[in-house]
């Protein structure tokens, strides 16, 4: 389709009565759920345009009965299943597996973020990403109206003499009715996701098009003291040390040419970022966290390179933050993303100071995918390495191939070795290599399935990575069967699944892990969602695995137990509701009874609570152990406007015993522009445990963060 260029602005105040608006493209709107393929129950013009200068998305969005608005929060990239969402997904590169999105609610909030992998999962999507553009709306008894304005150049794409081609997805989701209104028609056979699949975007043509190469610079100053309390030598006494700072920083972007992108970056400081949620860990393996970090977010899908699992050679976290999830000092480095062609190009190499448990130290990446004979098909190869200065290195390299040979059926293949000081480093042997093997059926409605085979040697250990395991061979199967119910029917979806996992410890000689898992997952029209789950575990201990300091599960022996496990929520759409979820049965040579409730509530578009209480209880009678934790969290959001919020949040983990708060106060007048004030604490309970008693709190810190952008 050809898009409609205006011949006169559009002033963005989200009232759409320029008679310019009318040489829009209007997008045919049919309803995708819950009702596929019908007239939308609601009225709608929807008109897509542009100039020279901005991509534009207008609304107008009429509701039946007034009851049906929701402009419920104000919260910047609000991930918020009450209010209405409008807005946009545009695969710039028209590579049919990226793309980014835009969408604004009633209240005139920005949302904006990322998907990768064709949206086939939930995990291939980032609300992490920012970038520059606009919206405004309005609304009233007759429903609300939007504008979007998105400036070229904050897309990256690839124009041949002015001209591009992009793919266009446009959705409205009414929160009172569960409906989702789309175009293109977007069938649910890929499940919860099928409407974010740039596969399915509506392409669309794009003249005299040009994108520019802005220079955005981003300085920042920091204030701020923190307070700690530590032993010391005589362990006699917590003493107390306060160091109060001054610091400056600078974050540059450039857009080398229109689909090349290079980010700078010095004296990186990440005082504003969300606090991780506490965990319990019942498991003998390490816990993964999530890149919440912006700069790392643009396009961070180049980097992927991912085995079974979250294990994968390149895991950022590992960068700026130590293996006990405290921050280190990044000094700086560059980033360059982008795509030539058909080829994606990813590089990042970044310098950290010396902390405690680690030296100074650098890390670098390459990384290169090109497309083949299909858009879904990609070769690729990576190159990591990370050293110091003390002789240390880890270096890893790995090929890899995604081949699409018909429908939706997909092999992936990766193979990886590292190398590092201490090790023999053969080039030519398995033991310093990662093999993983997958064949899948990507599809959600009939029988689909998911078979992986994967191989880590006794030398294999990637710097830069993340890995759950050591020294084995896993083979993975999960079939399905599902069902997109019709018309009659109150349910949405149901699947019927079932799983399996062998993992063989090379180390230990023999079976460590073999699971077979059953279970039945749905959604009903309304809203309403849960899934039930029978295990078979078979587990193998070989290596420690403590619960807590008086409990532990003895090693060197096999056990074989039973559990159900599964959760239910309520529709995202309702001012209160939540989630809950059980896990229920036995658990090595004892038992556990594990539970988990997440509530939340609209107070109003001014003000959320969400909260999250867990509950473990295992018992070991026979040896006469028992552990109970409790797990709880609690977020009060308050939104003056879309500029101005405070959240505080409070977490006990009494595994821990502590109580972790973090209150954070933003002013955003505009994209690029921020002022934060965050206060963190780290309250320690039961304090006479140990001796001499510990402080009333371990680590507190009041920061001052105000960052600035120019664009020049």
């Amino acid at each position: 389709m050809n898009a409609r260029r205006l011949s006169a602005p559009i002033t963005l105040d989200g009232v759409l009565d320029e008679n310019v608006w009318e040489e829009a493209v209007p997008l045919p709107y049919k309803m995708q759920q819950p009702q596929y393929g019908v007239a939308p129950s609601e009225r709608s013009e929807v008109l897509l345009a542009y100039d020279e200068e901005y991509l534009y998305l207008g609304g107008r969005l009429w509701l039946s009965d007034s009851s049906y608005l929701r402009p419920t929060t104000y919260k910047r990239d609000a991930f918020d299943g009450t209010t209405d969402y409008f807005g946009i997904i545009i695969d710039s590169y028209l590579d049919k597996e990226n793309a980014v999105a835009f969408f604004t609610t009633p209240t005139g909030l920005r949302w904006d973020g990322v998907v990768w992998n064709d949206a086939m999962r939930e995990e291939d999507m980032s609300i992490d990403w920012n970038t520059f553009w606009d919206a405004a709306t309005t609304y009233s008894g007759e429903g609300w109206f939007a504008e979007m304005r998105i400036p070229w150049s904050s897309l990256r794409f690839q124009d041949k003499n002015g001209e591009v081609v992009m793919g266009i997805i446009s959705w409205w989701y009414i929160a009172a009715r569960n409906e989702v209104d789309i175009f293109p028609l977007i069938p649910l056979n890929w499940g919860s996701m099928s409407g974010w699949k740039p596969s399915q975007a509506q392409e669309f043509r794009f003249e005299g098009v040009r994108s520019s190469n802005p220079l955005y610079l981003a300085p920042y100053i920091l204030g701020g003291v923190q307070q700690s309390f530590d032993l010391n030598e005589a362990e006699t006494l917590y003493e107390r040390s306060r160091e109060p700072s001054i610091e400056a920083g600078l974050d540059m972007k450039y857009g080398i040419t229109s689909n090349l992108t290079m980010d700078l970056t010095i004296n990186t400081d990440f005082a504003q970022v969300e606090a991780d949620d506490q965990q319990v860990n019942l498991t003998r393996f390490g816990l993964f966290f999530p890149e919440k970090r912006l700069f790392f977010q643009e396009r961070a899908s180049i980097f992927d390179f991912s085995f079974d699992g979250f294990n994968r050679l390149f895991y950022s976290r590992r960068i700026g933050i130590d293996d006990d999830e405290k921050p280190v000092r990044i000094y700086g480095g560059a980033r360059l993303v982008g795509r030539v062609g058909k080829s994606d190009l990813g590089f990042l190499n970044m310098q950290t100071a010396a902390s405690e448990s680690l030296h100074s130290e650098n890390f670098g990446l390459l990384r290169f995918r090109r497309q083949m004979w299909n858009e879904n098909t990609y070769i690729g190869g990576i190159f990591t390495n990370r050293m110091d200065f003390q002789g240390n290195y880890n270096t890893a390299w790995g090929l890899d191939g995604i081949i699409r040979p018909f429908g939706d059926e997909y092999i992936t293949a990766r193979w990886a070795q590292s190398f590092e000081n201490g090790k023999p480093n053969a080039l030519f042997s398995l033991d310093p290599a990662r093999i993983y093997l997958n064949w899948e059926r990507r599809r959600y409605d009939g029988f689909s399935y998911n078979v992986s085979l994967s191989k880590a040697g006794k030398d294999y250990s990637p710097g830069m990575g993340f890995e759950l395991r050591e020294n084995y061979t896993s083979l993975e199967p999960k079939l399905a069967y599902g069902w997109l119910m019709g018309d009659e029917s109150k349910f949405l979806r149901v699947r019927a699944f079932m799983e399996g996992l062998l993992v063989e410890n090379h180390g230990a000689g023999r079976t460590e892990s073999a699971i077979i898992s059953t279970g039945i997952q749905y959604e009903t029209k309304k809203g309403w969602g849960g899934l039930a789950t029978l295990i078979f575990d078979h587990e193998f201990v070989s290596d420690t695995f403590e619960l807590s300091d008086e409990v532990a599960i003895p090693i060197g022996k096999a056990y074989d137990f039973f559990q159900a496990s599964g959760f239910v929520f309520s529709p995202f759409g309702q001012l209160i509701g939540g989630m809950a979820e059980y896990t229920i049965g036995q658990f090595y040579d004892g038992s556990l009874f594990s539970a988990g409730l997440g509530p939340r509530v609209k107070v109003s578009s001014h003000f959320e609570l969400e909260g999250f209480y867990g509950y473990n209880h295992v018992r070991f009678p026979k040896r006469e152990q028992q552990l109970t934790t409790h797990l709880a969290r609690l977020k009060a959001l308050y939104m003056l406007n879309t500029k101005f919020s405070i959240v505080a949040f409070l977490q006990y983990n009494s595994l821990e015993e502590v109580y972790a708060g973090n209150v954070r106060l933003r002013f955003n007048p505009k994209e690029g522009n921020d002022l934060y004030i965050v206060y963190n604490d780290l309250l320690n309970g039961n304090r006479k445990r140990e001796v001499p008693h510990l402080p009333f709190t371990s680590e507190r810190a009041v920061v001052v963060k105000y960052t600035y952008t120019f664009q020049l």
